[in-house]
């Protein structure tokens, strides 16, 4: 992104109004013509729209639309919704959106550009988190504080379960909000997603990571340990309240390479294998001979781990204990977070001991998707973790349906 916004092209966008997109698939393929926002040539003036989520029916309205004639440039989900806003016979651009909206199902929270009016819409279960915020006479839309933070503009608020917000001529409007449904808030934002510096579903990133880092500790204890340690850096407030709890050393035996980016979220299988081993270093002088623990946010499909857990241990550690500050993943997510398919699930399909053989660690702990819910605070029905614990929030369709999980078979083992 730093490299693409320089100040010659900045210095080329004139205008006052603008979105835009860092984009990860998750339906859809990695291709230029899969990158957001999606334009649109519109009878009310050009379009532009930018989706974090996925539309669980995206597949059964997709094969209406082009039953019907329309003609697809891409193959995102979020394509889907200017089909369907184009396609609406109300006369103003809000009941056009709302009816493309009464349409779709799954997780949604949206910008949207119609001539020089901005609109900002989260999906009735609010799935994924949207911000407004001020910056001197103008208002920015973000999915984090941060972004906000960066560019030193005011968080306003954030935006709650269905709202839909229209800003136009320097004035926010509040307009009706969506049909209600019970709030799902991703509790993997919390854990992983979202940056720690940010404030998201009302809660503070960092202090609840460091909450599932205590939890961790009391949970999953390592008896005579030497010290502890993050696999950098999102699992880093979580090794500091593991840390905290556990009265143990606080060591910092990881190096980032920060010209890498998180392996977890790479699409290839290659290609995250490779960046692994170019993206962490250890520091012998911190781990050997030492019985350590190992801290991370989440084991997806054991790729980073494995190798992880080779480097420490030929950097001469005498035991590894590895400790996970989320339960095991066990189903994909259908709302916007890469998971796919169970078979690219470790947890899915192999106990906790099996795991714990494939990492080559001495000791293999999770954390209970109970005290996930504790750290996380507040009511705990609030938060989807369907990955989790497969209990979807939506109707799944069939063709999605395959992918639907079994339970975890256990949360940890020792050798």
């Amino acid at each position: 992104v730093a490299e693409i916004f320089n100040e010659q092209i900045i210095a080329g966008l004139p205008g006052d109004v603008a979105i835009a997109h860092t984009r990860y698939s998750t339906a859809g393929t990695s291709v230029l013509a899969n990158a957001q926002p999606v334009l649109a040539g519109y009878r009310e003036g050009p379009l532009a729209l930018a989706h974090n989520g996925n539309l669980t029916n995206a597949v059964q309205l997709r094969s209406d639309l082009v039953a019907k004639g329309s003609i697809f440039q891409t193959s995102s989900d979020s394509e889907v919704l200017v089909h369907l806003i184009a396609r609406s016979e109300a006369r103003e651009p809000e009941d056009q959106l709302l009816d493309a909206l009464e349409r779709v199902e799954g997780a949604y929270s949206l910008v949207i550009t119609v001539g020089r009016t901005l609109y900002a819409i989260v999906d009735p279960r609010g799935f994924r988190p949207l911000w407004l915020g001020r910056l001197g006479a103008g208002h920015v839309v973000a999915s984090e504080t941060c972004a906000f933070d960066l560019i030193g503009a005011k968080a306003v608020r954030e935006l709650q379960p269905g709202d839909f917000v229209r800003i136009r001529d320097g004035t926010v409007e509040r307009l009706p909000s969506l049909p209600p449904k019970p709030a799902r808030r991703c509790v993997f934002e919390l854990v992983y997603f979202s940056r720690p510096d940010s404030t998201i579903f009302g809660r503070s990133v960092d202090r609840v990571r460091r909450a599932l880092g205590r939890e961790l500790a009391r949970e999953q204890p390592t008896p005579g340990a030497d010290c502890v340690f993050s696999v950098p850096d999102s699992s880093n407030a979580m090794a500091l309240g593991y840390a905290e709890e556990a009265g143990l050393k606080l060591e910092h035996a990881l190096i980032r390479n920060h010209y890498i980016g998180r392996t977890f979220i790479h699409p290839a299988q290659q290609i995250r294998s490779s960046a692994v081993k170019i993206k962490f270093n250890p520091v012998r002088e911190v781990l050997e001979g030492k019985k350590v623990v190992v801290v991370d946010d989440s084991l997806v499909r054991g790729t980073t781990s494995k190798e992880l857990v080779q480097m420490i241990r030929q950097a001469g550690a005498r035991e590894v204990h590895f400790r996970v500050a989320s339960a095991p993943i066990t189903g994909p997510c259908h709302y916007g977070i890469d998971t796919p398919t169970r078979e690219e699930l470790i947890a899915a399909s192999h106990s906790v001991d099996e795991i714990r053989a494939h990492l080559g660690v001495e000791s293999l702990g999770y954390l209970s998707l109970d005290g996930m819910l504790r750290a996380a605070g507040g009511d705990p029905g609030e938060f989807c973790h369907a990955c989790f614990s497969g209990d979807y929030p939506t109707t799944i369709p069939e063709g999605l349906a395959a992918n639907r999980h079994a339970a975890p078979l256990a949360t940890a083992v020792t050798l």
